[in-house]
Parts: C-alpha cells; structure tokens; sequence
C-alpha cells in the first residue's frame, strides 16, 4: 500500500494561518542520518507542530498542537524522536512529558533512553538519571527532557518550560491544565502537544473535549489532527482500519487489530482501533426543550424552603440555590445568589443562610466543594448543614433529570438567571461508580457550573430533610 500524506487520511486537520516555515527540515536532516525514517503522514504532522510564523514564533503559539487517534500508529515514537533531536539542536532546551499513568510515563522514558544509544545521538547526552519521580535525560548542551505522571504531581513547581508534552490527553483535567500551562509562561516561544485517543465513558476528558472543540469550530492558532475511520464505518472493513491507523498493515498487523475486534466490546473497537469519536460524550445533559418547558414566571413559594451552596474548584465565585418542595411533591428551584468572591468574599453567604435558617428546611453543602470550607462558620451560626457525597450527588442530580422529565420542576426564566442558564447549557455528565448514577460535568474550563449544582443540591436537601420549620408544635397543658 503506498504511503499516503497526512492531508489523504486525517478526517480533521485544522492548520493555523500565517505560517512561514518549520523546525522540522533540520529535524528531519538529523533523523536521517542516525537511522530514524518518518512516513509521509509523520513529517506533515511534524511540520505543523514546529511550523513557525515571521516573526519565529509557533504557529500553534496560542492554541497547541493536538493529535486524537486510535492507539499504535506511533503517536510516542513521532513526537518523542522529534523532541529528542530538537534538544539537541536548541541549547539549553526544557522539555516535560507527561503521562496520566506512571506506567505510560515509565514507557516512553524508556524508549527515549534507548534511542539514547543511537551511535550517532549518543555523544550529545550528559547523563540519564533513572530515579523514580525524578526521570530525566541530559544533554550536553543543557537541554532537558523530564518525564513524570500526573497522578503523582509531576509538573507543579516547575518553571521556565519551553515544550510541555500532554500523553494520554483523554484524561487530563481542567484542574490539572491549569496546574501545568503556567510554567510554560517564561518562555520566549513555549510549544504545547496534546497527544490522546478517543475518550472513554468515564475518562476525565473535558480538556481534551474542549480542544477538539475549539478547533473544529475553526479557532485559528491551533493544529488539530484527528486520525479515525468514519463515523458509520463497517468495523470489518480493512479500507477503514488503514483510514483511522496509518500504521495498518506495515508495523500493526492484521492479527492485531482483529484480535481487538475479537476481545473488545464494538464501542470500545470503534474508539480503540478505529479513532472514532463518541459524539454524544459531548452531548448536553438537560434537554433544552423539557428546561423551557420548566419556566415560570410566577412560582408557587409554598412548602419546605431547602438551599444549598457550591463553588467551583478555583473558588472564584459563590452560589446559593434554593429550592421549594410543595405539598403535592412537585418543586421549584432557582438560583437565589451568586457573587464572585473576589470582590464579595464569602462570608456574604453565611449572614444569607443564617438570616433564612429559621425558616430553613434544608442547607446542603457537597463534600468535595469548595464551599466546604464555610461548614465551621455556619455551624458558629448555628445552622445545621447536610454534607453529601458522591452517591447523594448521583441521586441529587438524577432527581433533577427526572422530574424535568415528568414536569413536575418549575425555574425562573433564563434571562432572570443567567449565570444558572449558562450552567444548564453546557453541563453534560460524568459517571459516578458501576451502578449508572452520574453527576454534572462541564463542556469548558471557563464554565462554571456551581448555579446547578447548588440548586440540584438544594432541591435534593429539600426531600431528604426530617426538618420542617413550617410544622406547627401542639402543647398540652
């Protein structure tokens, strides 16, 4: 089978404007002379990621460079050989590769460190240091390539970055993209790669899902290359096999990839052999129809008040929603405050709850929310906060869902609460153990999503409490 450009196989390649030449040339150059041979598809993916604009900056300076395929068509071998030479050829280079998982982490150390021996790139490394936590190859000339696993932290404290490599990106947090983007910041020319499949059901994958969105919706100062079959692809059909892996039959094998099609379930051969996308993944939780079926301007305000706070993991905001369980079962919620903290602080939200506590029926804080950390004062208040968990979230937001479903949740109108309807528009959902119970999920990292989860919570408070203000005490005398 003749070899075949990246622009003949990928289903999405998106290239950034204004580019005026690359890195890869002199790259290439080096890898021809130690032995090391890049298909077609390889050297256009390598040209974009070190594609350079006039004035030498990166092309994909603003956005990154992504790459989303099935697994083995030499993602690692690409991208790791590519850095290894541009260490040598860039004096006093900084490089971090990071991995999900230390075992992936571990494996691509190794394989740069074999590539280390290579008789013609070997005189250029200084050393290797093999300790665990502390994986890193040295270079004569001051470049750097360390390795390390996001679950174990790697990448915080460190500074002055110029490539920061994201393996397994289909679970790479917002939270942990956060943690890392930073210390590229110093650099005078910083590069940034995303290389990951498919995500799964339950892989924290929102960066990833964001990348691909961004680009797909043709954000310029990106590449986004994404390598799959088609999305209704006959999983039999070799023709497919060779679209979504370039490698296919050259160095992954028919028996290979058949012995995935014999033990993977079809979803999971689509994702992992094929590179096709679960575009539902992305899909929004609440249906848009059954949320404005749900407005009403004018609320029935009798019944058992329940509120409830939540913020997002930056703390940069605080919301409080509420929540009105009515006689006959059906409820109304909405939300009731929402302030950025940075000019509010938060103890606004303690005078607030303590101010309603007597007329209460319910106050829900989530365990693992930020807005944890008002529990002592509003216990100083003498308010009684309900601490959920990761189940009470799952039944919270499913209670949600259902009774949206069988319209019996009522909500203000959207232009009345907007940070709330922006929450609702780009919440999709995220399992919470095997039993199918799910919570809320973001569709960006720039979404906050504390209006629902404080009026789903404050909703779910209302129908587990045992207290009722509104009961009236009989004395006998």
């Amino acid at each position: 089978m003749p070899e075949r450009r990246l622009s003949e196989i990928a289903r999405h390649l998106i290239r950034p404007t204004g580019i005026a030449g690359s890195d890869f040339p002199r790259i290439q150059r080096v890898a021809l002379k130690a032995g090391i041979h890049y298909d077609l598809w390889q050297q256009g993916f390598l040209y974009l990621m070190l594609a350079k604009r006039a004035d030498g900056k990166y092309a994909c300076g603003d956005g990154g460079t992504v790459l989303s395929s099935c697994r083995q068509i030499g993602k690692t071998f690409t991208v790791g050989t590519a850095m290894f030479i541009k260490a040598i050829l860039h004096k006093g280079l900084k490089v971090i590769w990071t991995a999900h998982h230390t075992r992936t982490s571990d494996e691509t150390f190794a394989d740069l460190c074999d590539l280390a021996k290579n008789r013609l790139l070997a005189r250029y490394v200084e050393r290797i240091r093999r300790a665990n936590g502390q994986q890193e190859i040295v270079f004569r000339n001051g470049s750097r390539i360390m390795f390390g696993a996001r679950e174990n932290g790697f990448g915080r404290g460190l500074h002055s970055v110029d490539v920061e490599i994201f393996d397994e990106a289909q679970i790479l947090t917002v939270r942990a993209l956060d943690n890392m983007i930073p210390i590229v910041n110093v650099s005078p020319n910083p590069l940034v790669v995303f290389l990951g499949n498919p995500p799964k059901p339950g892989d924290q994958c929102e960066a990833f899902e964001e990348k691909r969105r961004t680009a797909l919706a043709g954000t310029d100062g990106m590449v986004y290359v994404e390598l799959s079959a088609d999305p209704d692809a006959d999983p039999d059909d070799r023709d497919q096999w060779a679209k979504a892996n370039p490698s296919y039959p050259k160095r992954t094998s028919e028996t290979a990839i058949l012995r995935m099609r014999n033990l993977l379930a079809p979803d999971s051969f689509r994702r992992e052999a094929l590179g096709i996308w679960n575009e539902t993944t992305s899909a929004y939780a609440i249906s848009p129809d059954q949320w404005a079926a749900a407005t009403i301007d004018q609320p029935d305000r009798e019944g058992l008040v329940g509120y409830a706070l939540d913020m997002p993991p930056d703390r940069s905001s605080l919301a409080i929603g509420g929540a009105i369980k009515h006689p006959d079962g059906s409820a109304h919620i909405e939300l009731r405050e929402f302030r950025a903290t940075q000019s509010a602080g938060t103890m606004w939200a303690v005078d607030y709850i303590a101010e309603h506590w007597p007329r209460t029926a319910s106050v829900v804080i989530d365990s693992q929310s930020p807005a944890m950390s008002l529990l002592t004062d509003l216990k100083t208040r003498h308010v009684r906060v309900i601490v959920t968990n990761a189940s009470d979230m799952g039944r919270a937001c499913g209670r949600l869902l259902d009774m949206l479903r069988d319209h019996t949740l009522t909500h203000l109108p959207d232009d009345q609460q907007p940070a709330m309807a922006t929450a609702v528009r780009n919440a999709t959902t995220r399992p919470i153990g095997q039993s199918g119970a799910f919570g809320w999920n973001k569709t960006g990292s720039d979404v906050d999503l504390s209006p629902l989860v404080a009026c789903t919570l404050a909703l779910y408070g209302t129908y587990i409490t045992k207290r009722d203000p509104n009961r009236r005490q009989e004395v006998m005398i």
